[in-house]
């Protein structure tokens, strides 16, 4: 009878790798997510000359090949989870990953990414040259760093120009749009974050803060995860209300908070606003982002409390959201040519002030400068130099 067991056991065993049937499961940040995956689904793609009419024959392929598990996974987290476009986006590039891993084959890899964002209902472009494929999302925000096309009047920036070193010269090297038939779309892509994921307590690590204020010195830990690094690896940047307000993950917020109100009770507003100034100028190094990363980033507040190094418009971010949390009072940001610094608005204007709306706001320097400059003081060199207000914030 044993042997009759293993003779059937071996005959059912060709049936099963028939099936090609398995269950992808992968963490994403903090959550543990999984589809049924059969290998017939799979959809191979040559990228040794390949064409148009191929690309639209994967598309195709797909279609027959019945992704509904995969969409019903991606669409559950979507909703369970609040998920931000940019955020779902880095789903799909995890979900890819594990059908199609980039390593292997970079232009299926690509597609895989195209198609599940063409049927989770965003607008998208192609473009192709050389050999090289360029995947556009439909976006009608202003996005800095990155190449858009038009088409049909409407602007597509490019997801994945990074992949490419963030470096053709289109003048050179034209790519042109890959001509496709695709359904309408229904989803405008945002690079707006209002909600982070929730990451597990064991994400998270200590980093010590240092700094001198009054002539003593101040010593922080608080709570930081790396994975806000790989959440944000290729976010361009955006626009100054879009970046500043960027959330802070919880554990990272709880740490930063406490600590930071625990050193301003029994101080008066002012006071305590010029503690959390020296705070960002001088707890964090400073080096221009061309210097640190080879071209303009906007860090999110808990990015510049995770970077070993910030600039000024970093600092800007850090210092909004720590005055806007503890004090929630109006703030202008003022970008000039070559520098970006806040004001706040008091109850009683301090020192020299910045007129805006009929309100007068006090400059704020978050940023380490070759002189000490008190609230209410501007670098001299500013103070006849035009500038705009990039973002005004009020309470109400």
């Amino acid at each position: 009878m044993k042997h009759l067991l293993i003779i059937l056991s071996f005959a059912l065993l060709p049936f099963c790798l028939w099936a090609g049937e398995r269950n992808v499961s992968f963490d994403f940040y903090g959550d543990r997510l999984s589809f049924v995956f059969n290998d017939r689904q799979f959809v191979n793609f040559n990228e040794k000359g390949f064409t148009d009419a191929s690309i639209q024959e994967f598309y195709d392929q797909s279609l027959r090949a019945d992704y509904n598990n995969v969409f019903t996974m991606l669409a559950n987290y979507r909703q369970n989870q609040k998920a931000d476009d940019w955020l779902f986006y880095q789903l799909v590039r995890k979900t890819a990953e594990q059908i199609s891993p980039k390593a292997e084959n970079y232009l299926r890899y690509t597609l895989y990414k195209w198609y599940f964002m063409v049927h989770s209902g965003y607008g998208t472009m192609l473009s192709q040259n050389n050999g090289r494929l360029l995947f556009y999302i439909q976006c009608d925000e202003n996005i800095y760093n990155i190449p858009y096309r038009l088409k049909g009047g409407k602007q597509y920036v490019c997801l994945n120009y990074h992949d490419y070193g963030s470096n053709i010269d289109f003048d050179k090297e034209p790519f042109h749009p890959v001509a496709l038939n695709l359904p309408a779309y229904t989803r405008i892509f945002s690079y707006k974050i209002a909600r982070l994921p929730n990451f597990s307590e064991s994400d998270y690590v200590d980093k010590k803060l240092q700094f001198t204020y009054n002539a003593s010195e101040y010593n922080f830990k608080i709570k930081i995860n790396p994975q806000i690094k790989n959440l944000f690896n290729n976010y361009p940047a955006v626009e100054y209300k879009d970046f500043i307000n960027i959330p802070v993950s919880n554990a990272t917020y709880q740490s930063l908070i406490q600590l930071i109100k625990k050193q301003l009770r029994g101080l008066n507003t002012k006071a305590g606003i010029d503690y959390i100034m020296h705070f960002t100028r001088y707890a964090f190094a400073f080096d221009a982002d061309t210097q640190s990363y080879g071209s303009e980033k906007r860090l999110s507040p808990e990015q510049t409390l995770l970077s070993p190094y910030s600039d000024c418009e970093d600092r800007v971010g850090l210092f909004f959201f720590l005055v806007k949390e503890i004090y929630n009072l109006p703030m202008i940001v003022l970008a000039y040519p070559k520098h970006v610094t806040i004001a706040v608005k008091f109850d009683k204007p301090v020192g020299n002030t910045i007129e805006y709306n009929g309100a007068k706001y006090s400059v704020c320097e978050p940023t380490p400068q070759r002189m000490e400059l008190r609230i209410g003081e501007l670098l001299p060199e500013l103070k006849n130099a035009h500038f705009k207000v990039a973002y005004a914030y009020s309470p109400n």
